[in-house]
């Protein structure tokens, strides 16, 4: 059997025209009038490399359709590349909006996002902790109740995998924290239904594992406290941040004599389970009942009537988690500025609450 050559040369015989040679940074310093090292630094926005140069050094990128071979990198680094986010069955809105704030940070870099969700993670951190760590990572995000485990952190700093926190409400001062003050928003929704006059509430607090439900429960009894109403025990119930558990519970609620005027709900997917429960009972929203939820997620904008609700910005504070731990990591630890950053909240009043028709 006779060998054919297979080389560019013979592709040209065939007519099927040169094999494409790929982009290398050394084609981009060549047209970017800088070493390869350079390019190399800039690319990865590294220290120590002016703006001017880093776009110019980007512009000729660009201009060369130049797309890294991460694989190679990681060879060259002795890193993955690779950013975790771990989190614990809360509602699908919640889900997407911290996916798509660290997508957002990682899109067009060099970094790549792996999800892994991981449940009960209150009675199992270490198990969490095995997981994160065989997973090849170069830091991972934290969002709630993994955020507040003491065994998981310690495993993570034991094995100097760089983490950080999205909503922690433990040890503050320790890592990189991105928060919200829940209390305080738990107080501002609360107390927008005691203004209109509700005072028979009914309570579907999230998950009890989640420290974020203590803290807007907290907010809750602060804004009781300062109406001069009392919490009735009894209209307290827990609807662990679902749909389908919301929807029991508000039926629950709902089959009291007499019944709450006003629901308030730790997130919109509960909300929107109790404006459901609600119509299926003859029950009018907010004219019999009026309900608020928390978190400001798509679900808020298309139920109906549209929820009043708190603004949670998780997208940003997702994309700024990222953004500081990738900093952290590339600069070995050493960031300048303050390790806590605290995101503002925001009620949003809207059609799902009124003054009670006894008012």
């Amino acid at each position: 059997m006779a060998w054919h050559r297979t080389g560019v040369g013979a592709l040209a015989q065939r007519g099927e025209g040169p094999i494409s040679k790929r982009t290398t940074i050394v084609d981009i310093a060549r047209v970017a009038g800088v070493t390869p090292k350079t390019v190399s630094r800039a690319l990865n926005d590294a220290p120590h490399v002016s703006e001017a140069v880093r776009q110019k050094v980007k512009a000729a990128a660009a201009e060369l359709d130049y797309h890294p071979n991460l694989a190679a990198q990681s060879l060259i680094a002795r890193r993955s590349f690779l950013i975790g986010l771990t989190y614990e069955r809360p509602s699908p809105s919640y889900v997407v909006d911290l996916q798509n704030g660290a997508l957002g940070r990682l899109e067009d870099g060099r970094y790549r996002l792996v999800v892994l969700p991981f449940n009960h993670v209150a009675s199992r951190p270490e198990e969490l902790g095995k997981l994160l760590l065989r997973a090849g990572l170069d830091g991972v995000l934290l969002a709630p109740p993994a955020c507040d485990q003491p065994l998981l952190l310690d495993m993570l700093d034991r094995q100097k995998l760089p983490y950080a926190r999205i909503t922690p409400h433990r040890d503050l001062d320790r890592g990189i924290v991105v928060t919200m003050d829940e209390v305080a928003a738990g107080q501002d929704v609360a107390a927008h239904l005691l203004s209109l006059g509700h005072r028979r509430i009914g309570i579907i607090l999230g998950d009890p594992s989640h420290a974020a439900s203590m803290g807007r429960m907290e907010g809750y009894r602060r804004a009781f406290d300062e109406a001069g109403a009392a919490i009735d025990d009894r209209l307290i119930v827990t609807g662990d941040f679902t749909y389908d558990v919301g929807y029991r519970v508000a039926r629950t609620l709902l089959s009291l004599s007499p019944r709450p005027t006003a629901i308030l709900a730790q997130n919109d997917d509960m909300a929107a389970a109790a404006v459901a429960a609600a119509r299926d009972l003859g029950l009018s929203v907010p004219a019999d009942l009026s309900v608020a939820g928390f978190d400001n997620s798509e679900v808020s904008r298309t139920a109906w009537p549209q929820l009043t609700t708190v603004n949670q910005p998780v997208r940003q504070m997702a994309w700024d988690a990222a953004d500081r731990l990738i900093a952290s990591i590339d600069q070995k630890g050493d960031v300048a500025g303050p390790e806590r950053r605290d995101h503002a909240h925001e009620l949003l009043v809207r059609a799902s609450t009124a003054a009670p028709a006894a008012a």
